[in-house]
């Protein structure tokens, strides 16, 4: 199976998870399970659009994040999920300040994960993640990546361009590909906590 197709079909899983979170949320706002699946799911189809739809969608993400912790503010799950959206979001932005005080959000969000789940290895994981990410969010952008991304910057030639255009391709579907990873690791664990089978009966 080609990356197309396998792109194609994580749109379509996600996009189907946003409807059904979206769905649910018309009959119950308060459910704070739900809301943090919503932002899950717009957190990773933020990886599908250009660059202003994808900072379009985390925003949305860490608005839906923030409302499942106003319902629940010790939910480890949506605090990891908030600061991988504060995360995204600095990767994006090429002030540096911003970038900064976007990092500063998500390891406080990771900080409060940790204090709540702390033999969690991911969040732990997260954590560190975060302190080495204001040094590689300074090179990217050295190296042009906010350029490219903003749709800005000159370039030599069409050929440099359409290779610095690919590398920079690549390298956002790496970091996006290590958040997605994590993401998909935290809702699969969800997923089967939450549909246990019954036991046997006897």
């Amino acid at each position: 199976m080609d990356t197309s197709q396998n792109d194609l079909e994580r749109l379509l899983v996600f996009e189907h998870a946003r409807r059904t979170a979206e769905a649910n949320y018309s009959k119950n706002p308060y459910d704070a399970e739900n809301l943090t699946k919503w932002g899950g799911a717009l957190l990773e189809l933020s990886q599908f659009g250009d660059i202003r739809d994808s900072k379009k969608m985390i925003k949305d993400a860490i608005s839906k994040l923030d409302e499942a912790l106003g319902i629940n503010p010790t939910r480890h799950e949506t605090l990891w999920y908030l600061g991988n959206a504060h995360t995204s979001h600095a990767f994006m932005s090429p002030d540096h300040d911003e970038a900064q005080r976007y990092f500063k959000s998500a390891s406080q969000c990771f900080e409060k994960a940790v204090n709540e789940d702390p033999g969690n290895e991911l969040y732990l994981n997260s954590l560190q993640a975060t302190v080495k990410a204001p040094e590689l969010h300074k090179e990217l952008h050295k190296h042009g990546f906010g350029q490219e991304a903003m749709g800005g910057g000159p370039s030599a030639s069409l050929n440099a361009k359409s290779s610095m255009k690919k590398n920079n391709g690549d390298l956002k579907y790496d970091i996006f590909g290590w958040i997605i990873l994590a993401v998909g690791i935290v809702a699969w664990v969800g997923m089967a906590k939450s549909h246990v089978p019954p036991p046997l009966p006897r």
